[in-house]
């Protein structure tokens, strides 16, 4: 019986050893090394990203969504099934042109942020389908591909900084 206590108190003092040099490993190190800089910054990182992606989607979806308002002739080359001098051609992309500005000051003033970036996501979906059946692949489809990609992260992300909570 004491052999089993004695094999049981080592056992104990060696995990306790053990959980103390794996607290001390997890530890961050002195201030000023590379892990407590590397740690530090990929706290940062993980933090201010999504925050810094989210603003970074709104400036895409508001410099297009300005573009269409400014000059929609210019776009109604991409509205399938119109003819792009068609008055209704001209007015979806008004509406498209404000749909994307709704939703870029949404998104960038953390206004309903995973609503809007899905609503984005879909907008984008419905961009990307359109490049695709219209000219194919090219950099253009692939660039908004990427965008929708940006877009659907932002919308499975719930913690973010900068957001207006109701």
């Amino acid at each position: 019986m004491s052999s089993e206590r004695t094999s049981r108190s080592a056992a104990s003092r060696a995990g306790g050893r053990t959980a103390a040099n794996q607290a001390r490993s997890r530890a961050p190190g002195r201030p000023g090394t590379a892990a407590t800089i590397g740690g530090r910054a990929g706290r940062v990182t993980e933090q201010w990203a999504p925050t810094l992606a989210r603003v970074l989607l709104g400036l895409v979806l508001a410099w297009f969504g300005f573009h269409e308002l400014v000059q929609p002739s210019l776009w109604t080359g991409y509205v399938p099934l119109f003819s792009p001098t068609s008055a209704v051609a001209v007015i979806l992309v008004l509406a498209h042109g404000w749909l994307l500005l709704v939703l870029a000051v949404a998104i960038i003033a953390g206004i309903a942020t995973r609503a809007a970036a899905a609503a984005a996501a879909v907008l984008l979906l419905e961009i990307v389908i359109s490049l695709a059946v219209t000219g194919g692949l090219s950099d253009l489809t692939l660039r908004d591909v990427g965008v929708l990609g940006l877009a659907v992260c932002l919308t499975g992300r719930s913690i973010q900084r900068l957001v207006l909570t109701g």
